[in-house]
């Protein structure tokens, strides 16, 4: 009596199976399915024809040979199964993650997300790459617009037909690495024989092409930007310093030394929409920067502001406070999109083609062109590899310590400007609103001499009813000139004029012309001009009486609205009315109480 054989393994069985349609359906045996775990049975259907049945003879001879040699596909897995896993497993940065996981959702999976993953070859994935860099939404040549927000609004010049543009070839060649280890990991685990993607042809590597700003662009950057002192700061650090924006939003103060003259960048803000975290540096490395004394005289003054700030209310800055934040006792960090976002429009204003990232590239070439060596600028920059990363990035532009690479720095960064005057004093010689303009001109008659010293400022009332504007208006106005130390009021008695003891030379005496002009009554045709903390931030003409407060007040609403949403607060906007085609100016219209929307 032999024995059975039980160690050997049977030859995979195969079925040709004829359709209804005529065509000859082909069937192996392939094992259980690792993901669903029910039997695999590949699959090949041979169309109807003459040789219809050659053809599927052939195809089961190699499908059972791919069987016994476990080449086949082992799995009917989809590519959106493969990658829900393969991203699961990834060890990376959550913000790389998080990257990644949206290149799936948007350009892999609406693509080849339910194609098998067994079928995917060189040549489906050479169709991907094809069409990413064809169009990024993936259009399929029909007109329609692309619309500024995927959110219910009224369409403006931001609402364009829609022009196809396609993906950087950076995203496609990450999308692409994506793919390549979600096969890989695929090849590991036995669900098919070989990665597809190293058969694939992805776009090349674009050529580094830094284009930083001039030396004149990065002056005109940071003169308009010191107009503001915080944000002025913050602009200056990141052009003597190369921060990545992250790293300059996770600054804390324990990370400045001033009598070292040193920055540490140790931390990053990550976001991701409204998500926010601190994480390590992108190369998880502490990166100590020496400052020049400007950059730290800077910064201890920036420093003294914050801290009377805090202290007026009752708060106090720690070690641990963020240096740049828009929290009084810096508990809070900037986010790194609103500074990117506030930074284009600063450049977008002065009509300059530039980002933050590219401070880095001015730092680096200015610094390269002066001579310090390759491996010193590499390590401001927080380049890993010794350089390498620095030469190829800016081999473009043609060996001291770091000491020497701040000095030279300093003498390449414009000056720092001038703190810019506060609004009571630019209110003397260039009044603005209405009411500078009246406390303005009350300010000259009393250094004429033309009111005399204690005697009766004129009353909110009076002034109001002389000027043509609103009592809450004349009511600033008299709380200007007590601020200016030229009149003086107690509980129960009326403002008095105070003359200064010694004579105070005038800037410039108002114009008549500087005044606004007398305003017309019925619906006319203006020129309007709306004001966000006093930055245009548009334009636009309208039919109103100038002289109603009402429709002034609707028409500041709705152009604000317009400007930034329903949540808005109207004390942050100002309404500029003129004639239409003139230059004087009617009015300047400010609303008195915010105004919340729904």
């Amino acid at each position: 009596m032999t024995r059975s054989k039980r160690g050997k393994k049977r030859p995979a069985a195969g079925t040709i199976d004829e359709l209804p349609s005529g065509a000859l359906r082909v069937r192996v045996e392939g094992g259980i399915d690792p993901v669903t775990k029910r039997r695999f049975r590949p699959t090949e259907i041979i169309p109807a024809g003459a040789d219809a049945k050659d053809r599927a003879n052939a195809a089961l001879i190699r499908m059972l040979n791919e069987v016994n040699e476990q080449r086949h596909p082992k799995t009917n897995a989809t590519v959106n199964q493969l990658l829900d896993k393969h991203l699961d497993l990834m060890h990376v940065e959550e913000t790389t993650k998080r990257n990644l996981r949206r290149y799936a959702k948007s350009h892999i999976r609406p693509l080849i997300g339910e194609e098998k993953v067994g079928r995917i070859d060189a040549n489906i994935l050479d169709s991907l790459y094809a069409e990413l860099l064809r169009c990024r939404v993936h259009c399929r040549n029909k007109r329609f617009t692309d619309h500024r927000t995927p959110r219910k609004h009224e369409c403006d010049t931001r609402c364009q037909p829609h022009t196809c543009k396609p993906l950087a070839a950076w995203t496609v060649r990450k999308i692409h690495f994506l793919l390549s280890g979600a096969f890989e990991r695929a090849v590991r685990w036995k669900w098919i024989s070989a990665n597809p993607a190293t058969q694939a042809d992805p776009p090349p590597a674009p050529t580094p092409d830094p284009q930083p700003p001039t030396a004149e662009e990065a002056a005109r950057i940071l003169n308009q930007a010191w107009k503001d002192l915080d944000w002025g700061t913050l602009v200056w650090t990141v052009m003597t310093t190369s921060p990545r924006r992250a790293e300059i939003c996770g600054l804390r103060w324990r990370h400045f030394d001033a009598d070292r003259q040193l920055l540490t960048y140790h931390r990053n803000i990550a976001q991701d929409g409204t998500d926010i975290w601190e994480k390590d540096t992108k190369t998880h490395q502490r990166r100590n920067i020496t400052l020049d004394p400007e950059t730290v005289a800077v910064l201890s003054d920036y420093r003294q502001r914050y801290s009377e700030r805090a202290a007026a209310l009752r708060l106090s800055i720690t070690p641990a406070s963020f240096i740049f934040s828009l929290d009084p006792a810096g508990k809070t960090s900037l986010r790194p999109a609103s500074v990117t976002q506030r930074y284009n429009r600063l450049a977008q204003r002065l009509g300059i083609k530039t980002t933050l990232h590219k401070l880095r590239h001015y730092s680096a070439t200015e610094l390269i062109a002066a001579g310090v060596d390759i491996r010193t600028v590499a390590g401001r920059l927080g380049h890993s590899g010794g350089g390498t990363t620095t030469l190829k990035v800016y081999a473009a532009w043609v060996s001291e310590a770091d000491q020497r690479a701040s000095a030279t720095l300093l003498t390449r960064v414009p000056e720092r400007p001038a703190p810019p005057p506060t609004p009571a004093e630019r209110a003397k010689a260039n009044p603005q609103a209405p009411y500078e303009h009246i406390a303005a001109q009350l300010r000259h008659e009393i250094l004429a001499g033309e009111r005399e010293d204690k005697s009766l400022a004129p009353s909110v009332k009076q002034l109001a009813e002389q000027h043509g504007v609103a009592e809450a208006t004349a009511h600033r106005a008299i709380g200007l000139l007590k601020t200016w130390g030229l009149a003086e009021a107690s509980r129960g008695r009326r403002t008095v004029i105070i003359r200064p003891a010694e004579p105070v030379a005038e800037e410039s005496t108002p114009p008549i012309g500087d005044e606004p002009a007398a305003v017309s009554t019925g619906d006319t045709l203006l020129d309007l001009r709306l004001l966000c903390l006093g930055e245009e931030v548009r334009t636009f003409t309208a039919k109103a009486d100038p002289s109603d407060e009402g429709h002034l007040h609707r028409l500041l609403a709705g152009a604000a609205r317009r400007h930034n949403g329903e949540d808005i607060d109207l004390n942050d906007y100002e309404l500029e009315v003129r004639q239409a085609g003139e230059a004087t100016l009617l009015t300047r219209f400010a609303a008195l109480d915010p105004l919340r929307a729904g």
